[in-house]
């Protein structure tokens, strides 16, 4: 049985500045949970399951802080609506440096501050094979519960870094690309083999001290009456062109 003071602390992991006290974060769903328990079960703090989740996943028993959990309990620790059968604590990843890599592109995201437009980007990078991402230290907080439960797993597959980003693309000899509303039509531009992409915030797109810092500003063409595009779908686009190209 939780106690007041462990379900108080897990929950408090919701709230940033604690996350940060502690280097925490929580990870829940069975799907997310398990695959963790798989691929990197060093990352596992603690594991909190229902006995249903232990049966399907039994590995999970290995972990060495696993306990079993009734589902109230796991709805008064959980940060979901739903809750779903686990949650794990895990530690936060190791601070890494960006590297250019030859027929490799770098994603860069300048102030998206949704969590949900934040980790469906994260996936978005995951599924079209991009390593690494490099965020501005405005963007939402890659540790937000809202975050990772849109990355579905991803965030433990691409490398997200912070950097300031106006010295870190001034020291670039790649080619910078950068989504606006203005610029050359997308589907008119040959992508290199590397360099790197900037998406933009969802209100006000690229800020404009990096769009002299982009070689090539291109848009995607509207057609209908839409003000813009959403930050994830407009990646979604701008990436699988990158990819088919």
């Amino acid at each position: 049985m939780l106690s007041k003071n462990e379900v108080k602390y897990i929950q408090s992991l919701g709230h940033k500045k604690r996350r940060d006290q502690e280097r925490l974060f929580l990870v829940e769903g069975s799907k997310m949970v398990a695959e963790l328990v798989q691929h990197y079960p060093s990352q596992i703090v603690r594991l909190y399951a229902t006995e249903t989740f232990y049966g399907h996943c039994a590995a999970a028993k290995n972990i060495q802080q696993h306990f079993v959990v009734t589902d109230d309990e796991l709805e008064r620790i959980s940060q979901l609506q739903t809750p779903n059968q686990a949650l794990a604590l895990l530690h936060y990843f190791p601070q890494q440096e960006w590297s250019a890599a030859a027929n490799d592109w770098t994603l860069v995201l300048d102030a998206i501050r949704d969590p949900g437009n934040m980790g469906t980007i994260i996936r978005l990078a995951d599924w079209f094979g991009i390593k690494q991402i490099v965020c501005s230290p405005d963007c939402a907080d890659i540790y937000n519960p809202k975050v990772v439960q849109a990355t579905m797993g991803s965030i433990m597959r691409v490398t997200i870094i912070e950097k300031e980003l106006t010295s870190f693309l001034s020291k670039q000899q790649l080619p910078v690309v950068g989504a606006v509303l203005c610029g050359k039509e997308l589907a008119s531009f040959t992508f290199p083999g590397n360099g790197i992409l900037v998406i933009g915030n969802e209100a006000n797109g690229i800020r404009e001290e990096v769009i002299p810092l982009l070689s090539d500003a291109l848009m995607i063409p509207r057609f209908g009456e839409a003000e813009s595009l959403n930050a994830a779908i407009a990646t979604s686009i701008f990436l699988w062109e990158l990819k088919r190209g």
